[in-house]
């Protein structure tokens, strides 16, 4: 049995509006690759660190299904737009 792969995102968003469109791209890419959200917005307080006012963490198959979904074209085009309006502290890794 494989492992699974995560996403785990600290995000900064400087404009809550344009970030809008970001979210409506990344549909694609993660409908595309099966993500499942298991953290997405909601209730946080940063204990060390930079600091973030959206945190995500999201599910995929496998490590080389996360990977490929951050590498895919969907996703890169998602990413453009997210760069616009954030700045984030990203990472792709294997589950225990």
């Amino acid at each position: 049995m494989s492992k699974k792969g995560y996403w785990v995102a600290m995000v900064d968003i400087a404009d809550q509006e344009g970030y809008k469109e970001y979210i409506a791209l990344n549909k694609a890419a993660f409908d595309k690759f099966g993500a499942k959200f298991i953290v997405r917005a909601g209730k946080s307080e940063i204990m060390e660190g930079a600091s973030a006012n959206r945190l995500a963490v999201i599910e995929f198959a496998d490590f080389d299904t996360a990977l490929a979904c951050y590498n895919s074209p969907e996703y890169q085009t998602a990413l453009r737009v997210r760069e616009k309006y954030s700045k984030a502290h990203f990472a792709v890794v294997e589950g225990v």
